[in-house]
């Protein structure tokens, strides 16, 4: 990889069970949650009777990394001393076609050795992880551990000693319920819990020392147990994969045994996923892909209601702590459709639930369903408030998203059992779209706006996608009349839209103003034929002058942008200079960035600095180039 990127992930399960590495060595600083708090991992080797670190650690003689390459499920560190070689493989098997292995709450740590002088030496590889893996804060509360007896395993778990399951909600917090394991298969390991005393705010740490030997491998699993996931309407569910009727031992054990052929499906998943990439959108698109890939997933929790059907929870990390969110579920569908468009379903299952209920009383879809992990209802803009609701932001996020996973499943059962739902809001659309009254829209820290025409654009989409998803039902009369009603607005919307020069407003009535148009992606990719093609090319040529160095702005009113948004306006380009030319300074904002943090979507444009929001799912969009027509 040539990219630097801003922030390495090691263990990337979910919203809480996530470490990560935000330095350019795995031994410059300790490792962290995805929040910046320590999570700490701590690696040493002890080679023919001398300890050196090679994973956090304070103190101590460290080796020397050579080697470092990064992909879509597994991060490869290389460390040196003089006399061996370790090769580090941290592997989170995020493949979205098995929902039980990706809900699976393990993660691997594979440690080969190789000698540099030919000769053999006595090695020992230890990892030590610290209670704050299982404390909101390393101070909150007094922690226990054990060495566990399990067969064929050496492990050792801790956790807080007061359990309290799914006991608050928020944003910036880490799970204190639960436990941490740390385990091998290797027989001759020897597993120790430590109590610690003024190490720094730790109370505990459990490790696992293995001997290894040259050309030879141990592994580590590192696996949370969070007994239950999330409060889904007031009652607890559980990850998707205790659908099984396993013991969290039982698949800790199968874990292990499976890894070798997880590890060969992440393989070729990965590689065939860079062709795609490559032949798309070339080299620097496919490194964006890879940083994007684990995070977009991980910042989801996949879980099963009482009826076992697949409920897939975002975290609106450094958001507001959302769960949830429609408006950030529609910029990660992407990633999605291409691999499992039963999982955009179950991003939008909890949506429509909430919906129906006597206390949702708009005649417009929900911007959430709660804040993590708690989705009992919509938290966002004081519950319902109508002055802080989305309306046509989120009627049209709801209505592209069902037709979407029905169109890449090629089965509309799940839009079928929603429909009336889906009608309300189609109808709204038909009523307020064409000109957006003064509301928020998705990118709401930039304020209300009236006559918003991305806005429109999305309800143009929308409804075109609407007109699709009837006559996939069979109801080509309702159809047509939603059909018709896109068409109507999208001859409306040049007129009104157009600068005068090639390019097209921020709003109707602010002659002058300029914005991305993302939202019109989906006329080009489902071939609606709402607009004609010479609108966007000349929007991206205007595109092409206005963007600075590290990438094109969201709109005129700030120097900021949107990575997602970006990458789909670019992908609307007809050529791939076009595309290269708009996401180059897209690649060199997280290469260059000094914020050390994982991928954000949200920086300025003239300094690659943070402004907000990171280890967001919304970058499951940056995928949206892969679902393009091909020419």
């Amino acid at each position: 990889m040539k990219m630097r990127p801003p922030a390495t992930p090691l263990v990337t399960i979910d919203p809480y069970f996530s470490i990560w590495s935000m330095a350019d060595t795995l031994v410059g600083r300790h490792t962290r949650h995805w929040t910046g708090a320590k999570n700490r991992l701590c690696g040493q080797a002890i080679v023919d009777g001398k300890t050196y670190r090679f994973m956090g650690c304070p103190d101590g003689e460290s080796m020397k990394q050579v080697g470092f390459e990064f992909d879509y499920l597994t991060t490869t560190y290389v460390y040196a001393c003089d006399e061996v070689t370790l090769t580090l493989k941290f592997t989170s098997p995020l493949l979205l076609d098995d929902f039980k292995l990706l809900s699976r709450p393990v993660s691997y740590l594979e440690i080969s050795a190789a000698a540099n002088d030919g000769k053999e030496h006595e090695i020992a590889v230890k990892i030590e992880a610290f209670d704050e893996l299982c404390l909101d804060r390393p101070e909150q509360h007094d922690t226990e551990a054990e060495i566990a007896d399990l067969d064929g395993l050496v492990a050792a778990k801790m956790g807080n000693t007061e359990q309290k399951p799914l006991n608050r909600s928020g944003d910036d917090l880490r799970i204190d319920w639960g436990w941490m394991w740390l385990a091998t298969d290797n027989e001759d390991a020897a597993a120790m819990v430590c109590p610690l005393d003024g190490f720094e705010t730790a109370t505990h740490s459990i490790s696992v020392i293995a001997p290894l030997t040259c050309g030879g491998r141990v592994l580590f699993a590192l696996a949370y147990d969070d007994i239950h996931s999330l409060e889904y309407f007031g009652e607890p569910i559980d990850a998707y994969w205790r659908t099984t009727g396993e013991s969290f031992e039982e698949i800790l054990a199968r874990a292990f045994a499976e890894y070798d052929e997880i590890l060969a499906k992440c393989d070729q998943f990965a590689a065939e996923l860079r062709e795609k990439c490559l032949a798309a959108g070339g080299e620097e698109y496919v490194e964006l892909t890879i940083l994007a890939y684990r995070q977009a997933i991980a910042a989801h929790k996949l879980c099963a209601d009482k009826d076992g059907k697949a409920i897939f929870v975002s975290k609106e990390c450094f958001s507001n702590g959302c769960a949830a969110t429609v408006d950030v579920t529609y910029p990660s569908i992407p990633l999605f459709l291409l691999y499992a468009p039963e999982l955009v379903n179950a991003m939008l299952r909890p949506v429509f639930r909430y919906a129906a209920t006597d206390i949702w009383m708009h005649d417009f879809a929900p911007h959430d369903v709660g804040t993590y992990p708690l989705v009992n209802g919509q938290v966002y803009g004081g519950n319902r408030d109508p002055e802080y609701q989305m309306p046509i932001e989120e009627c049209g996020n709801m209505l592209i998203c069902a037709y979407a996973a029905g169109y890449y499943s090629n089965d509309f059962t799940f839009a079928a059992e929603n429909l009336q739902a889906l009608t309300g809001w189609a109808e709204y659309l038909v009523e307020k779209g064409v000109d957006p009254e003064n509301q928020l829209c998705t990118d709401d820290f930039a304020g209300h706006l009236a006559h918003n025409c991305n806005l429109s654009l999305k309800a143009i989409c929308a409804l075109a996608c609407f007109g699709r998803l009837l006559t996939a039902l069979g109801k080509d009369a309702e159809a047509a009349v939603y059909t018709q009603a896109a068409k109507d607005m999208a001859a409306q919307w040049v007129p009104m839209a157009a600068n005068g020069d090639g390019s097209y407003k921020l709003a109707f009535d602010q002659p002058g103003t300029f914005s991305m148009k993302y939202n019109m992606v989906w006329d080009k990719i489902f071939g609606f034929g709402l607009f004609d093609p010479s609108v966007m090319a000349s929007e991206i040529a205007s595109y092409k002058v206005r963007q600075n160095r590290y990438g094109l702005p969201l709109d005129n009113r700030s120097d900021y942008t949107k990575s997602d948004w970006l990458v789909w306006c670019a992908s609307q380009a007809e050529t791939a200079e076009d595309f290269q030319a708009l996401i180059k300074p897209l690649w060199d904002s997280y290469n260059e960035t000094p914020d050390r943090r994982p991928m954000t979507d949200w920086y300025f444009t003239s300094t690659a600095l943070w402004r907000g929001f990171q280890n967001r799912t919304v970058q499951g969009g940056i995928f949206i180039k892969l679902l393009m027509p091909q020419r």
